[in-house]
């Protein structure tokens, strides 16, 4: 039985399930019972089987299936269909099958919003073209006009709204929209759907958006196919704005926002009472849901919703895609080898590459001089920033701190070049990092938080102050259990005062004096800062110490570090240091310094 053909099997009797493994899938709406299952030679798939009365419906749905797989889509593939002599009802009555590819990746749905940005916008722009590639199928002559098909569903919609015994505040101008917005439907064309097209029926396999769930496929007109983009910018408005763009290789015409709104107004509408059999859960999510969409559109005033966020400036190096305010000439970086990773959305007005040379080394390029997309200072500004970097860095070689290799003027702008490190940042702009520190056991955390205690003894006997340090300059190799710091740009010469007002940093790190003019920033400042690290490593930023999960000796240790009354703090790292650990084990650690500092 051959069971990965690509276009599928139909009408075969499937005569016993011969599986060495199966998995039920509680997750769905379908009704259908689903199974992942495995043959002996290890092959899965994707189990489903339906009740007898739905055969026909089901096997129009796996030959349209068919048509999508066709594409050469990335979607999971339809390999058979037929009945089940081996699943009988009691009725003797035999079950519909169907067998499909099975699909090894992550549910995008909760995940996508942990994505770094640009990847939510590049996911968007492929979901995007899956669909405009799934409306090439034409949809059969005999169709029904889509004006009188879409109408009639209107109609029915405002009736079960009528008769549904929970309102909700504003439906009344979705209702008006619908109404004065009909004509809309007037020609419009018709073509495949998949129906249910939102990151609820889309994971990722590696790097790659795959579909799956086409048990709601249809014909219909290829833009109310939107009309589920509610889930998605829910989700993510970057990958929303993406998928629209990279359905219309650009930005949409206006009709387009003005027949989505439509769509999207009777869907809302009807979600009430399609919500009341579920129970007040649901009840309580669509009510939500029509409130949000309601603000989108300005009670449906406005047509292009607030979450479309427009095209984004996109460029790609070595196939990595990368995000700036306005195109720029990177060309120089093929001096460096092959790019494999990209840090576009720092807002210090630095932009990092990850890139591969030859005989393997691997390098981390920092770079000033061009428009990154989430910095607002002054490019001239930033270079110079990065060029006085230079001597920090030299000046402040340790083990703990990424290794400069060179400096140089390129490009029309400052390029500084490290040795790469394989940490991970552990900042909460790389939310999938983080948490997979966070469930590190405390030992691991109890090393990362000693060694850099460590270094900035060591900044602090250098004769500088650390400015902007943050759990963003904080990087964890888990394969090498090693702790590397990045990031130091903008620690100072001692003595420093404060001559911004707000100094560069995170809020969550920053000492009082940091937002005070004329301020001294110096150690005592610094054992904020070390406090606010503990706090970050060990109790994902919580100061409570219910959620802290050391002694209380420590606790009060860290505690006392960030006092906003200078004079009550720790008078140096090393006391912290020592106060901390003696809190923690009754012992000193200064015996254990010697290795890192």
């Amino acid at each position: 039985m051959n069971r990965s053909h690509p276009t599928g099997k139909s009408g075969r009797t499937l005569k016993s399930l011969s599986f060495s493994s199966a998995e039920l899938i509680e997750k769905g709406w379908s009704g259908d019972r689903k199974y992942h299952v495995t043959e002996a030679d290890g092959t899965e798939h994707l189990l489903r089987l339906s009740p007898p009365a739905l055969f026909e419906r089901r096997k129009e749905e796996f030959a349209r299936m068919q048509k999508a797989a066709a594409l050469n889509l990335p979607m999971c593939m339809p390999e058979e269909f037929g009945v089940c002599s081996a699943c009988e009802l009691t009725d003797g009555s035999q079950m519909v099958y169907s067998l499909q590819s099975w699909i090894h990746g992550k549910d995008l749905e909760g995940l996508l919003h942990l994505l770094p940005e640009t990847q939510q916008y590049v996911l968007g722009l492929r979901a995007g073209s899956i669909l405009q590639k799934l409306h090439s199928i034409p949809a059969p002559e005999s169709l029904e006009p889509w004006e009188e098909r879409f109408n009639r569903k209107i109609d029915r919609n405002l009736l079960l709204y009528a008769e549904c015994p929970i309102k909700a505040e504003g439906a009344d101008r979705l209702i008006d929209y619908l109404e004065k917005n009909r004509g809309l439907l007037s020609g419009r064309p018709q073509s495949f759907q998949h129906g249910d097209y939102h990151v609820g029926n889309m994971m990722l396999a590696g790097t790659e958006l795959v579909l799956i769930d086409f048990d709601r496929s249809d014909f219909g007109d290829p833009w109310e196919e939107f009309n589920r983009i509610v889930w998605c910018a829910q989700e993510s408005p970057l990958f929303a704005s993406g998928m629209v763009n990279g359905y219309f290789n650009g930005a949409p015409p206006a009709l387009f926002w003005k027949l989505l709104a439509l769509y999207i107004a009777s869907n809302t509408l009807s979600s009430i009472p399609w919500a009341l059999p579920f129970g007040e859960k649901e009840i309580d999510v669509m009510m939500r849901q029509m409130a949000e969409v309601l603000s989108w559109y300005d009670g449906m005033t406005k047509t292009i919703p607030s979450w479309y966020m427009g095209e984004l400036c996109l460029q790609y190096a070595d196939g990595v895609p990368y995000q700036l305010k306005a195109p720029f000439d990177f060309s120089f970086l093929t001096d460096y080898g092959k790019v494999f990773q990209i840090f576009d959305l720092q807002d210090s007005g630095n932009i990092c590459f990850g890139a591969e040379g030859n005989h393997c080394k691997q390098y981390f390029l920092k770079f000033a001089g061009a428009p990154t997309a989430c910095y607002e200072g002054s490019l001239t500004e930033a270079v110079k920033r990065l060029e006085a970097s230079v001597k920090v860095y030299r000046d402040l070689a340790h083990p703990s701190l990424i290794r400069l290799v060179e400096a140089k003027e390129i490009g029309g702008g400052f390029l500084a070049v490290f040795d790469w490190t394989n940490g991970e940042c552990l900042g909460r702009m790389y939310p999938l990092s983080r948490q997979k520190f966070l469930a590190m056991p405390e030992e691991i955390k109890l090393q990362v938080y000693r060694d850099i205690l460590v270094f900035h003894e060591h900044v602090i006997q250098k004769g500088y102050v650390a400015v902007d340090f943050y759990d963003s300059s904080i990087l964890y190799d888990f394969n090498q259990k090693k702790t590397m710091l990045c990031d130091i740009d903008f620690y100072r010469r001692a003595p420093a005062v404060n001559d911004m007002g707000r100094m560069w940093g995170s809020s969550r790190f920053m000492s009082p004096e940091e937002f005070e003019l004329g301020s001294p920033l110096d150690e005592v400042t610094n054992v904020y800062a070390m406090g606010a690290a503990a706090f970050a490593l060990f109790a994902d930023c919580s100061r409570k110490q219910e959620d802290w999960p050391l002694t209380k000796k420590a606790f009060q240790a860290v505690q006392k570090a960030v006092n906003p009354d200078r004079r009550q703090r720790q008078q140096t790292i090393r006391q912290l240091r020592e106060e901390f650990f003696i809190g923690l084990r009754g012992e000193s650690p200064s015996a254990e310094s010697g290795k890192n500092g």
